[in-house]
């Protein structure tokens, strides 16, 4: 069983009726290349790293060109075809061709997956039959707000109404996961609770509340804060008791990311897990672990009950792998090692995160970690305790492995 993903391309901000308010890929500016884990060894800067990090597409695919690249990628995988995913760097709901799209790939007799929608493209409620006849079984839907009149406002959407009434039918036919970007002052308190008893009313497997980022250390990689002017922004603890309160509130799962999962208590769940902890391998050796300021202290946690004596090291960035190079300007270089791991996703290419660390004229070696360590809400929405406690127990295996493989006596 496999899955298939289906891109249709498009923009942020030109394929979806505009940005939302808060929308992070607002006020982007022609950033230079940031380096990543696709970089050739020799030059900075890769397809990824310039255009696909900004998800900056030409425009929608035509819908032959989809067709085409459906079958071609159809042609080279064995087996029955589990879940099709629809995603691109445009809104799905705003593809031109909509109708056909969905009974073209309807036609493939397999559950459809709409990776991310805000509904804004769509201003007839009869779209939910289309969608569940033709076998869709899971969505990410942009609520922002159950109150049409604050969707509209913040998310610009022409036809709040039928957005919602799009979203009521679809929570009562298929998995729906809501998702909601949290601005202080305009959906939170009272809103935000009328939102999930509204969500959980009409049949939404879950909501995942997302905090507002509008600096360069809360993530904004592409020179494009302050998104919002003058606009809150919650700490990541105030956010994270905001998710604990919601979920003694309501029955439907709610997570938020960066923090957290009160149901599975990720991200790091397995620090509780002291049996699986035993479980890891022994760190033997000594290398200098760099992450975000959010996780630092999780991983710090985890990996001195497996015998590090070396403390990790934060950068003043909240999440890893939105590290980049400035990040990397601000860490004292008297606390590291002669070897460096940095989070596998962060935007830094090895050559000047190696200029960058040696510059006190200690040679150090730079290692790029395993791509995940945890699973934060978008990811563990869908998943068993199990199956996140297995994702850390690979990725700390990994780490560990790498520390003691290239890391000192």
């Amino acid at each position: 069983m496999t899955q298939l993903v289906v891109d249709i391309g498009g923009s942020p901000g030109t394929n979806c009726r505009g940005f939302c308010e808060y929308c992070y890929f607002k006020k982007v500016r022609g950033v230079q290349p940031l380096g990543c884990r696709y970089c050739l060894p020799f030059k900075k800067g890769c397809d990824y790293c310039t255009r696909g990090v900004k998800e900056e597409y030409p425009g929608f695919k035509d819908l032959k060109t989809i067709a085409d690249e459906t079958l071609a990628n159809l042609q080279t995988r064995q087996g029955d075809i589990s879940r099709v995913t629809i995603s691109g760097g445009g809104d799905p709901s705003c593809y031109p061709r909509f109708t056909e799209l969905i009974e073209l790939l309807g036609s493939m007799d397999a559950p459809l997956h709409i990776g991310y929608t805000s509904g804004k493209g769509w201003d007839d409620p009869a779209i939910a039959d289309l969608l569940i006849d033709n076998g869709l079984s899971e969505i990410s839907f942009t609520v922002f707000a159950s109150d049409p009149a604050l969707r509209k406002k913040y998310m610009h959407d022409p036809s709040p109404e039928a957005s919602l009434a799009i979203l009521e039918k679809l929570c009562g036919a298929i998995d729906v996961y809501a998702a909601a970007v949290i601005l202080p002052g305009v959906n939170d308190g009272k809103v935000l609770e009328e939102t999930c008893q509204w969500l959980q009313d009409k049949g939404a497997k879950g909501l995942i509340l997302m905090r507002f980022a509008n600096t360069a250390d809360q993530g904004l990689i592409l020179g494009n804060g302050p998104v919002m002017a003058n606009q809150r922004v919650q700490s990541v603890e105030s956010f994270r008791d905001m998710i604990t309160d919601l979920q003694k509130k309501f029955t439907m799962k709610i997570s938020g990311t960066p923090l957290w999962d009160p149901e599975i208590g990720s991200p790091f769940a397995i620090r509780s897990e002291p049996d699986l902890l035993a479980k890891l391998p022994r760190i033997t050796r000594k290398a200098s672990v760099i992450s975000g300021s959010i996780a630092t202290p999780f991983i710090d946690a985890i990996l001195s009950a497996c015998g590090s004596t070396v403390p990790v090291i934060p950068v003043s960035k909240e999440i890893a792998c939105l590290i980049t190079a400035d990040d990397l300007n601000g860490v004292d270089l008297a606390n590291l090692d002669d070897t460096v791991i940095l989070p596998g996703r962060a935007f830094i290419h090895e050559r000047e995160a190696q200029e960058i660390l040696s510059r006190d004229g200690r040679e150090r070696t730079i290692i790029r970690g395993p791509e995940m360590l945890t699973a934060d809400a978008e990811t563990s929405m869908g998943m068993t305790r199990g199956q996140v406690l297995e994702l850390e127990m690979d990725g700390f295996a990994n780490l560990i492995w790498i520390i003691n493989r290239f890391g000192k006596e």
